[in-house]
């Protein structure tokens, strides 16, 4: 069992509406404990911080490990994911925005960045932003302040950045997706965050801990894992990360009879079914993959190459990449974000690509205003209204 030393959370196990995922993590495995440590010598300094992991791997919780054992640790801890900010309105969000600086602008607005000042700011899915707003950030890295849109003065900023992605940002800079100076600039200092099967000894200490809370939250007085059902979630590959495993301990605790949990409750087989490269789907006929080796051994993808090129399609690039995305599509099961992580590029780039080729509907259109963009479907951004309400260290899980 984890001990107190080595074990981090910073949810609210009162809070019904809360859920605890990626809000909790154990450092009992070598790869965990490595981490930590490197966390500890990090986390003094006032160096920028960029956290690499999969989803579910808990980077928030280490982000704001950094914040509490840095110098800044009385000031705010402000979260915002930048995948759920609508590209017109990044610049406002973080930066703020003056009266009448665009329609619905009614009152002036402090940004992120003003918001998190003495503190620290961290922005999850920065991959996301836009190549327009990553020269903005970098101007801000590089001068520390800030220009609220529609002002031309700028307002000094005392802020410390925490940034983290899911993707691999070497090669969106290598594809011009992201800026090769803001990449260096917010990797001063780098963690990166081991998979939940990378270090399984965290496993059964972190199940133990969903156990507790959510046993407190459905009002039951004790449960208890199997130990077939402990072997099991030793056993299983976990791809969803640690999110993964506090919904299938939710699930299990809401099917188990007697206060036992069996490998069945836990549903691990259904789960497995829909992971990517479980089971590959059938290929269209239209756009069938090629296969991965010809029937001599060398490489097929070329060789299925030459009659494309040879066509003279005028449209060729665009085609090839098509049926790239769908296939992967396919292979994850239609899973956005499996998708995503599997070509190694952000979900908004695969979400947009996904409706222009009309696999996907488009979802619907967001008002144009700030004030309305209160929360997304991830619950780490706050509200621009509401953070006059907050006190000067608060918990956004």
């Amino acid at each position: 069992m984890a001990n107190n030393d080595s074990f981090l959370t910073y949810s609210d196990p009162r809070s019904l509406t809360k859920s605890v995922r990626a809000s909790a993590m154990v450092f009992e495995d070598p790869l965990s404990r490595a981490l930590l440590d490197r966390i500890r010598r990090i986390a003094p300094s006032e160096a920028n911080v960029l956290i690499i992991g999969e989803t579910g791997t808990g980077k928030e919780i280490v982000a704001r490990h950094v914040h509490e054992l840095s110098a800044r640790r009385e000031g705010r801890f402000v979260a915002v994911n930048c995948g759920s900010l609508p590209e017109t309105l990044v610049e406002a969000e973080l930066f703020g925005h003056e009266k009448g600086a665009f329609t619905g602008a009614v009152n002036a607005k402090e940004g992120w960045f003003e918001a998190a000042h003495g503190g620290t700011l961290f922005l999850d899915e920065i991959g996301d932003l836009p190549l327009a707003m990553q020269v903005k950030l970098l101007r801000v890295l590089q001068e520390r302040e800030v220009v609220r849109v529609g002002s031309r003065t700028s307002r000094p900023i005392n802020v410390r950045l925490i940034a983290a992605t899911n993707v691999h940002l070497e090669r969106a800079v290598a594809s011009g997706r992201f800026r090769e100076d803001l990449f260096y600039r917010l990797r001063v200092a780098s963690l990166e965050l081991p998979a939940l099967r990378e270090r399984p000894r965290d496993i059964l200490p972190l199940a133990a801990f969903f156990l507790r809370q959510h046993c407190q939250r459905l009002g039951y007085a004790h449960a208890v894992l199997s130990p077939e059902a402990e072997r099991a979630l030793v056993q299983h590959n976990w791809s969803g990360n640690i999110r993964e495993l506090e919904n299938a301990i939710h699930h299990a605790l809401l099917m188990c009879e007697s206060g036992v949990i069996s490998p069945a409750d836990l549903q691990l087989q259904a789960r497995a079914a829909w992971q990517p490269g479980a089971a590959a789907p059938a290929s269209r006929s239209a756009d069938a993959e090629p296969a991965a080796l010809s029937s001599q051994g060398r490489p097929g993808l070329e060789e299925a190459l030459v009659p494309l090129f040879e066509e003279g399609d005028e449209n060729l690039f665009e085609r090839i990449e098509d049926r790239l995305f769908r296939a992967a599509f396919d292979y994850c099961h239609r899973n956005q974000v499996q998708t995503a992580r599997l070509l190694g590029i952000s979900r908004n780039i695969v979400r947009a690509r996904l409706i222009r080729m009309g696999e996907i509907g488009a979802p619907p259109s967001r008002p144009a205003s700030p004030a309305n963009n209160s929360s997304s479907a991830d619950d780490t951004t706050l509200s621009l209204d509401s953070r006059s309400a907050l006190p000067p260290f608060h918990s956004i899980n």
